[in-house]
């Protein structure tokens, strides 16, 4: 992730809708037999440019789920919507999780998978086209979503970055 782009958000001020993206048993093997754990991966945005994920592991599935909200609140970033969309094609990777997001015409809806779907309909993107290429593990998935999501400019930024008029960006 480029580090430049990324603009954390807090938590405080802003209304969150959370989202379980996946939740999954997991057991610790000891002289005394299996202990068995929760691990759940969970996705908060306002449905309007800020999204963040999050982790939580506990004993029980609800401490597991509450945890991984905490979590994810910590870790808000903003994103640029346009129309509805993104504003440029990208390409995201996190680990074997590889995606690959696209701007769609309006009406298109989001046509991503699992994981996928649940970080940008968190985010309030309503149009876009998104493949996964590489692993489907959630965790690496929302991980790589999130990568792309964070290191998308729109054309204002790009203009204030550069040090140039807006209108110079598209013309040239």
């Amino acid at each position: 992730m480029a580090l430049s782009n990324i603009k954390r958000v807090k938590s405080s001020e802003i209304e969150l809708k959370d989202r379980l993206v996946s939740i999954q048993r997991v057991a610790k093997v000891t002289k005394g037999g299996r202990t068995f754990s929760f691990s759940a991966i969970v996705v908060v945005g306002d449905e309007n440019g800020i999204v963040g994920y999050g982790l939580g592991k506990a004993k029980e599935v609800t401490e597991a789920i509450t945890k991984g909200i905490d979590d994810a609140k910590k870790n808000l970033v903003k994103v640029p919507i346009i129309k509805g969309t993104v504003p440029h094609e990208q390409y995201g990777k996190y680990s074997g999780g590889s995606v690959l997001i696209k701007p769609a015409v309006s009406g298109t809806g989001v046509l991503a998978g699992g994981a996928m779907r649940a970080v940008l309909e968190s985010a309030g993107i309503k149009d876009v086209l998104a493949k996964s290429l590489g692993s489907s593990n959630p965790h690496n998935v929302v991980k790589a979503t999130i990568d792309a999501l964070a290191s998308m400019r729109d054309a204002y930024t790009v203009a204030q970055q550069r040090g140039v008029d807006l209108n110079k960006v598209f013309n040239g």
